[in-house]
């Protein structure tokens, strides 16, 4: 078993690679090193991981397809999974096409290799955000999702359906994960919890979107870990009781499954900064602002099908993982 990991550097990708190293699983890890975020970071990440025995990192775009023909030849890879994708919603808005070259052609060029190279699965990274403007809660793979308000959600969504065609077409086993509002240590620097920590040990405002009246189904990183690392191991069937009567979004008469992993917990956000500034022993500058273009206000993810089909399901309480990103942060960046 050889794994491929698109998107090594990034804060999902470095702890997933790390969790399969540790399991003694040989892992390919690549990576653009993209300055969308501290490039820095990414580095430190990568420098956990490449004095592991198994692992071996390429610096490479996913929308380079020679590159990435050769490395699947060379590697012999056996199991992808594509973490590599322009993120934000927010930054969406502002650099469309970003999200065209990395979502977009750099998956096709993902499946394309998959398919020519007997690949025995195929996870990649959708996201909450593909629920758009649907407002029947808890969110549920079963829903259709044709109403995105960015972007990046559009993209994600693209991602489904391009991953299905493959799956109906060539029989390439297809999983993918709809991540839920991610948190942790060695998060990104332009998430919610990062943003806010770094502001409030400055003494400088935090943007409270939304005049604190959003709700997130916020996800502890060794949650999703768990998450994706069981579903590697589960290859999706074809479902016997699909119907194109009654068509059901989240499976197929195809081997292909779409999957939420949230913690099944929607949380204010109000909420969630009253308990950074408990970790911080300090209050925070709030500046409320309406929400913003391409935010949906409340987010909360049914995991029934994941508990039912891997045995698992997030439960990590915000207290514990914020307390875990603060300890890391205050480390990492030497704050006394």
């Amino acid at each position: 078993m050889k794994i491929l990991v698109t998107g090594a550097a990034g804060f999902i990708g470095f702890h997933l690679c790390a969790r399969y190293l540790n399991e003694s699983i040989e892992v390919i890890g690549i990576d653009n090193l993209n300055d969308y975020y501290s490039v820095q970071l990414k580095k430190d990440r990568l420098a956990q991981l490449t004095s592991k025995a198994g692992f071996s990192f390429y610096q490479m775009d996913i929308a380079d397809k020679g590159n990435l023909e050769k490395l699947f030849e060379q590697e012999k890879i056996t199991h992808v999974v594509n973490l590599a994708a322009q993120a934000g919603v927010r930054y969406s808005i502002e650099n469309p096409m970003a999200y065209v070259d990395s979502n977009i052609v750099g998956f096709a060029n993902i499946l394309e290799c998959c398919r020519h190279n007997s690949v025995k699965h195929l996870v990649f990274a959708s996201s909450s955000s593909v629920y758009g403007l649907n407002a029947k809660m808890p969110f549920s793979v079963h829903d259709n999702v044709d109403h995105p308000i960015s972007l990046y959600a559009a993209s994600k969504k693209a991602n489904e359906l391009m991953a299905h065609s493959y799956a109906y077409l060539y029989q390439l086993p297809c999983t993918g994960l709809r991540f839920f509002t991610v948190y942790g240590p060695w998060g990104r620097p332009d998430m919610a919890l990062f943003l806010f920590t770094k502001a409030i040990l400055e003494e400088k405002p935090i943007k409270v979107f939304n005049y604190g009246n959003m709700q997130r189904d916020f996800t502890y990183i060794d949650d999703i870990i768990e998450g994706v690392f069981r579903v590697t191991f589960h290859i999706p069937r074809p479902n016997p009781n699909w119907s194109g009567e009654h068509p059901d979004p989240g499976s197929s008469p195809a081997p292909y499954k779409i999957y939420n992993i949230g913690n099944n917990n929607s949380v204010s956000l109000n909420e969630f900064i009253e308990t950074i500034e408990k970790h911080l022993n300090k209050k925070a500058i709030k500046e409320l602002l309406p929400l913003q273009p391409g935010d949906v206000p409340k987010t909360f993810a049914n995991v029934d099908d994941l508990k039912r089909d891997v045995g698992f399901k997030p439960d990590t309480p915000i207290d514990y993982g914020i307390k875990q990103f603060i300890d890391w942060y205050k480390e990492y960046y030497q704050i006394i």
